[in-house]
This record gives C-alpha cells, structure tokens and sequence, in this order.
C-alpha cells in the first residue's frame, strides 16, 4: 500500500533522494540565547535522516528576522559552526538536509534585535501578541525603502553561502506562510505603489530577485521554495492574490529550482478564487518537482503520489511524534499520536 513513498526520487543530477518522503521544517524554538543550535539539537535531526530529505526548522537570515524566541540564525560564525554539528550527525546517519531560510516580516519584533524598525512591504500591522511571550504586542512595521529591500536580498543570499558553509546540502527559501516574502505576495499586506507593488510582476519581483539571488550564490540545484497561494496565516484573503500566483509560478516555470514547496497545514482546505485545493492550484501551474504538505497520513499520501497530484510528500507533527516515522511506516507499525506535550521536549 506504502510502496511509492519509498522510491528513489532523482531531483537533479546532483541530488537524489532515498524516498519520497521529506521532513517539513518544524519551528521548535530550542536554539541557546545566541541562536546557536545545540547538540541535543543535532541528535533530534539525526535520528530522523531515514526522510529522504529534511527540511530545516525556519531559520533567521539576520537579526530583525526574528518574531519567535531562540529561533536558530545562520548568520553569525557562531550559528554556522552550531549548525555544522547538526549536518554532519545527519550526514552521518545517510541523510539529507536542506536549510529553511527565514525572515518574518512584519511578525518580528524589536525585543529580539534591538534598536531597529520592523520592515515589511507595507506599514500594515497585525493584531496579536508574539507566541510564547503573551506581553508582547505585534507593532506595526514600516515599509522597506528600496534599498532596504536591496540588502535583504543580499542577506538571502549570505544566508545561503552561509548553509552550505554549515555543511547543508541545500536550502529552502520560505516564502509562505505569512511571513516577509508572503507579504509581498498578497494585497493585505502589500499596498506598495513602486515596482514592488499594485500588479501581479511588480509583487512578485522582491520573490524572485530573492531566488535569483540564491541561485546565483549557491546554484539552482541547491534551491527549493515554499509558496502559500492560499494559506492564510496572519493574512486576509483577497482573490486579486490569484493574478499574483498565476504570475509567479509561470516565471518559476522558466527557473530550474530543485522544488516547489506547498505552504499550507491542511491540503484538504478549498479555496474559491484558486479552484479548490492549493496544492491541485500549484501543479496545475508549476511544471517542476511540487512537493505536498497538509495533514497527510502514510496511506493518503500513498494515493496523493500515485496520483501524481505532487511527487513529494512533506510530513510535520507525525515526526515530532516519531522520529523512526519512516521505519515504522515501511515496517507498517502503528504511529504513536502527536500530542502538545511533545513541543516541550526535543527527543
């Protein structure tokens, strides 16, 4: 019943994975004060390299990336020597890794980084307080100059250089989800009036030019994506935001990046303006290699890839809960079940 999530998947000539089945990036918030990753760290990610990849939790680009506590950075020597502990155990282990590459936009806040603004496309805030620390008020962001959002391509790509300097066999840019490049991409959040706002190629330039960019440092084979063309998190909807997506993943279709990541926590959630599914909206658009995410167990992910509805499944608490998850569904044992609990231990 199981047999496709355990086939060999070739992404490029460089990279070819055990299975089908990936890790997804799982923010854990256990990095020491200096948002270095610890050791326990690097055993938690060990002992789940049976994943044909894993996916990095959300990891900071630079300070004022930050809007969760003792979130990991890859942006001091100090974090990218700590993370190099993690990839080795991986590797070790006969696993791939891939960085999740993080900055949260207007979800930030100035407790974490000091003196600074938080930037956004626009200064359009959110209601709400930062999780795990209730006495914090989201404040509202301003809108990144030009040359601010220069430098944050820039620091995308140093961020890159920096993961495979830690010994990561890739990385993730996260553009969903909410977060600074999901911004750009949905009119809530962007109200800009340059060329980084009001059409769909305009909020779609900072997206690319920051793949662009980490192609460029690191090689297009290196390089994956999480996009949320439907995944309304700290986001209102707005069906313009389909004319964004259209766009978007017509120009990835002129890109050879390693995949396209769904960015959503439920697959079986329909939305009007895309036509249903996010993730049946992004095959239809996006020819390359899709992967699927969303509250999938090991028999309807079996029958989402025989569909060929994507060619790779991402799984999430599962692996908190188990992390022999790829053992005991080839081996067809039960899965123990996620609870919250979990989150306050790193096992």
């Amino acid at each position: 019943m199981t047999s496709i999530l355990f086939e060999p998947l070739q992404l490029n000539e460089t990279l070819t994975l055990n299975n089908r089945i990936l890790m997804a990036p799982l923010t854990r918030c256990m990095a020491d004060d200096e948002l270095v990753p610890t050791d326990t760290m690097a055993a938690y990610y060990a002992r789940r390299a049976d994943s044909g990849l894993i996916i990095s939790e959300a990891t900071i680009i630079r300070p004022d990336a930050q809007g969760y506590p003792n979130t990991p950075g890859l942006f001091t020597q100090a974090q990218i020597d700590g993370w190099k502990k993690v990839t080795t155990a991986v590797h070790n282990a006969g696993g791939k890794i891939f960085a999740q590459l993080w900055h949260v936009g207007r979800v930030a806040h100035p407790y974490f980084f000091g003196e600074g603004n938080v930037l956004a496309p626009s200064a359009i805030g959110i209601e709400g307080t930062v999780p795990r620390m209730r006495d914090l008020s989201y404040q509202t962001p301003k809108a990144a100059s030009t040359e601010e959002i220069k430098q944050l391509v820039a620091d995308y790509a140093q961020a890159a250089k920096n993961a495979i300097e830690a010994g990561f066999d890739g990385v993730e840019i996260h553009g969903a989800n909410g977060y600074l490049i999901d911004q750009f991409l949905h009119y809530a959040a962007n109200q800009r009036q340059d060329e980084y706002g009001e059409t769909p190629e305009n909020m779609s330039r900072f997206a690319l030019e920051v793949v662009d960019a980490v192609v460029a440092a690191v090689g297009n084979e290196r390089v994956g994506l999480r996009l949320s063309p439907g995944a309304y998190f700290n986001m209102e909807p707005d069906s313009r935001d389909t004319q964004v997506f259209d766009y978007l993943l017509a120009q990835l279709n002129s890109r050879t990046l390693a995949f396209v990541h769904v960015g959503i926590f439920d697959d079986s959630m329909e939305f009007e303006h895309l036509g249903g599914r996010v993730s049946d909206y992004m095959r239809k658009h996006y020819k390359g290699t899709l992967v699927g995410v969303g509250g999938f167990t090991p028999d309807t992910a079996q029958r989402a890839l025989s569909e060929e509805r994507f060619d790779l499944v991402a799984i999430g608490r599962p692996f908190i809960a188990n992390p022999d998850y790829v053992i005991r569904v080839k081996n067809q044992q039960d899965l123990e079940p996620y609870s919250e609990q979990m989150l306050a231990e790193l096992v």
